[in-house]
């Protein structure tokens, strides 16, 4: 069965409610990367992991919305960025619309860093005004740390991203088209200054990092393994967020109490 909300009827998505509230929010960006990637490969990341993890944990995904805070982008053609004010009020009106008929608990997963700022401070108001118990996976980041030394790690349009959309959208991958990738030490080194937790870099352009936009090798990506890739981002995220949602029950009491009805 599927466990998206658009492909739910109104009664199935009343059963689940009943059954375990819990929603999930996949939550990417619309993005070049390069010629071989589609603008939305961050958005079908985040749906196809988001999916698995609802599997797992009895949820149902949400329908995020394809587009994030991708400023860093704009420079390239066919990207779509919203300011961080507006993409805050999706996330909050569409997490509340939820909360109106009976979801308790909201995962986020995220495959895009740029939201990731906008999406704290969304999941605090959830929390603190609507009484959502929230926590947010970083999915890209789980992928880097299970799969990242098979594959060059965490690279913007390399091997990791092209895995996450082979298996549901191998249509949209065309490897043949790999081509100009920028150099990878110089890509890491800029990746690795933003993503520390001691200092955060404020970058006003992707060339900064890859001056051709993406670094990275895609091509030994097959849809194979790109299955293999998400069933295991999927686990990891389900397993943990179980626990921490258990744990928040614990120290919190239970979610939902003071839930506006606006």
């Amino acid at each position: 069965m599927s466990r998206y909300w658009i492909e739910l009827t109104q009664p199935e998505i009343k059963a689940q409610f009943e059954r375990n509230p819990l929603v999930i929010l996949p939550c990417g960006s619309v993005e070049q990367h390069g010629a071989h990637l589609p603008t939305g490969t961050d958005i079908y990341a985040a749906n196809s992991v988001a999916h698995g993890v609802a599997e797992r944990m009895d949820g149902v995904v949400l329908p995020g919305g394809p587009l994030g805070v991708t400023p860093m982008h704009m420079p390239y053609e066919a990207t779509i960025s919203l300011s961080p004010e507006t993409y805050q009020r999706v996330v909050i009106e569409t997490c509340l619309s939820t909360a109106r008929h009976g979801a308790k608990r909201l995962l986020i997963v995220n495959w895009h860093e740029g939201n990731s700022a906008s999406l704290s401070l969304a999941a605090e108001k959830l929390h603190r005004a609507h009484g959502l118990s929230v926590v947010i996976a970083q999915a890209c980041y789980v992928a880097e740390e299970l799969w990242g030394a098979e594959c060059g790690g965490l690279t913007h349009a390399g091997e990791i991203e092209a895995l996450a959309v082979l298996p549901d959208h191998g249509d949209l991958v065309h490897l043949d088209r790999v081509s100009g990738s920028s150099e990878a030490r110089a890509g890491a080194h800029m990746d690795k200054l933003r993503r520390t937790r001691s200092f955060v870099p404020v970058l006003t352009d992707i060339r900064s990092i890859a001056p051709t936009g993406w670094y990275g090798d895609p091509a030994p990506a097959t849809a194979e393994r790109g299955r293999k890739m998400i069933a295991d981002i999927a686990e990891a995220i389900a397993a943990e967020a179980v626990e921490i949602f258990d744990q928040l029950d614990r120290v919190q009491g239970a979610p939902g109490h003071g839930v506006a009805a606006q």
